[in-house]
């Protein structure tokens, strides 16, 4: 039987998001049934709201999500009913020609659930009662009581974790973390700079204090997010809005540049000053989303004198079934402060007032409890 929920749906290109009841199916084969306890409101989110992904409406909304298991389909062993999970939009298959070079982090063909979730509305209906089928963000749709995501896509995590921090792994804690981690491979001793001092650019930072990074410097053109970012592990800071942030840098390494530069950004020109901003040799690391249209224009002499890595980071390279629980684990002996990212907890009514407060950044995270 179907299982009616309310969740927040974006019903069309740039209107205001709402609450709705839905219809969860049970889980199918390779599928999971999960009671969301709690999911945090990620720029992902307002792009699919905005229609900035694709025109695929309406939109189930919601990510970045932690929750528990309520049931388990057909073929499903390494997970049962009562444990505690982080979603992950990354399930690798185990059979791309990524997955069997051994980069599971780059699968091309990710699982999501094979069932649709679906509007309870006046629309011409299927035989199961359900309405207009939904396209879930991310493959996830987690702005619900309940959602349906293939088994992989859950991943069991210590159920000491509060579940407003753990789900904020799910992406953007993740994404930031892995960039300076995996992606950037930052290691002890190493400089970093941090452009951007967001949800992502904080995780980042507090990923490269981690790895035992010697100088860690957070760029940005807001000084109450530069104040943050020394929360999560930055030793220097520097205001982009009235200094040339790459002198700033070279001044605060010696004069060379930084080791590992990320842009948690995504413009052309944190791109820009991120390239100059690092070592001979150094590497760049480009984990903010850009928009569709923008270019970078860089000369070619410099792009081969300078030497070093230019790479972009999805999802922080990472392996959820790996990464996951590592990520918690350090959470709960105080290494990793997610509690951190976590400037509010409202209501899934209160989602379009979070999207409002993301803009005027203000918050670093608006997490929804259910």
């Amino acid at each position: 039987m179907p299982h009616e929920v309310q969740a927040v749906v974006a019903a069309e290109h740039g209107a205001p998001v709402e609450s709705r009841t839905i219809l969860v199916p049970d889980p199918g084969p390779g599928e999971v049934l999960v009671a969301v306890q709690a999911c945090g409101v990620c720029h992902t989110d307002l792009h699919y709201r905005d229609g900035a992904i694709n025109d695929a409406f309406p939109f189930l909304l919601g990510h970045e999500a932690a929750g528990v298991i309520e049931a388990v389909g057909p073929g499903v062993t390494a997970l049962a009913p009562g444990d505690f999970v982080v979603l992950a939009w990354r399930a690798p298959c185990g059979n791309c020609r990524s997955c069997r070079r051994g980069r599971p982090w780059y699968c091309f063909d990710s699982r999501n659930a094979a069932q649709s979730m679906t509007l309870l509305d006046g629309t011409s209906r299927t035989k199961s009662g359900a309405g207009t089928p939904l396209s879930p963000a991310l493959g996830i749709g987690a702005f619900a009581e309940k959602t349906l995501v293939a088994a992989g896509q859950a991943v069991k995590v210590d159920p000491h974790a509060r579940p407003e921090a753990a789900g904020l792994i799910g992406c953007g804690v993740m994404a930031g973390y892995g960039a300076a981690v995996h992606t950037g491979a930052v290691g002890s001793g190493d400089t970093v700079a941090v452009i951007g001092c967001g949800g992502v650019g904080n995780a980042a930072i507090a990923g490269a204090s981690v790895a035992g990074a010697r100088r860690i410097i957070a760029v940005d053109i807001d000084d109450r997010k530069l104040d943050g970012a020394t929360r999560f592990g930055a030793t220097h800071t520097v205001n982009s809005r009235g200094t040339d942030p790459v002198e700033a840098v070279r001044g605060l390494t010696g004069g060379h540049g930084a080791d590992v530069v990320i842009d948690a950004v995504g413009r052309p020109e944190t791109y820009t000053q991120g390239f100059f901003m690092r070592d001979l040799a150094g590497t760049l690391v480009q984990v903010g989303v850009p928009e569709p249209g923008m270019r970078v224009e860089l000369p070619l002499l410099d792009l081969f004198s300078r030497g070093g890595a230019l790479k972009s980071s999805w999802y922080g390279d990472c392996l959820p079934s790996r990464d996951f629980p590592v990520l918690i684990d350090r959470y709960l002996s105080g290494r990793l402060d997610l509690d951190g990212f976590v400037t509010e907890t409202i209501t899934l009514d209160e989602v379009e007032s979070a999207f409002d407060k993301m803009r005027d950044g203000t918050v670093l995270r608006s997490v929804v409890v259910l």
